[in-house]
């Protein structure tokens, strides 16, 4: 049986603090793997504008917060942010989630989960930003923005900023259980016995 070795970069904390590194980790791995396209997620554009620089020479799609996810008629990517990011030759995707949507509707009024919400719960105990990655893989391969079946490296985090980059195989959401995660390249792990020394 064939083996290759790879070194995933575990960070203490999680967030913002992070996202520098994990850009520069994912534009060596992109480059090591003949890897031409970043998938990044960012809710206010702060993320997706920083990859957009750090990033050159890649394809940079950002995905953002679905339009009335902080509130009614609201959108969180800035007007700044967004400037940024288009004019330097990112792409911009903002539709609904993959994991939410009318099921979360649902879960709000009738006060009962739909199974897409419990396969985002399942991925969150692998950390937030495993749960956003896959879930902005689908959303974009559903759009026709990336091809499924051909390796990405996405970028997510917890809350605000980036901790998380992994190399992606997408599927569109119709065949979810087919889309693979078969490298993840960092991820925080607070709590890790190594930290503790």
């Amino acid at each position: 049986m064939r083996e290759i070795k790879s070194t995933t970069i575990y960070f203490e904390g999680s967030g913002r603090d992070n996202t520098e590194r994990v850009l520069e980790l994912v534009k060596q791995r992109a480059k090591e793997l003949g890897i031409s396209i970043a998938l990044v997620a960012s809710t206010t554009g702060y993320t997706g504008s920083l990859a957009v620089k750090m990033l050159s020479g890649m394809e940079v799609i950002v995905i953002s917060h679905v339009a009335g996810y902080a509130g009614p008629n609201t959108q969180e990517l800035t007007d700044e942010n967004r400037k940024v990011i288009e004019t330097g030759g990112g792409k911009i995707l903002t539709t609904q989630h993959g994991f939410a949507g009318v099921n979360r509707a649902i879960r709000k009024k009738l006060e009962t989960y739909q199974p897409n919400e419990i396969i985002a719960d399942v991925l969150r105990i692998f950390g937030a930003g495993m749960k956003v990655m896959l879930e902005i893989s689908m959303m974009t391969a559903d759009a026709g923005l990336i091809d499924a079946g051909k390796p990405v490296i996405a970028v997510a985090g917890t809350h605000r900023g980036a901790d998380t980059a992994a190399v992606v195989i997408p599927e569109n959401s119709d065949n979810f259980f087919d889309l693979k995660a078969p490298e993840i390249i960092c991820i925080p792990a607070p709590g890790h016995p190594l930290f503790k020394k």
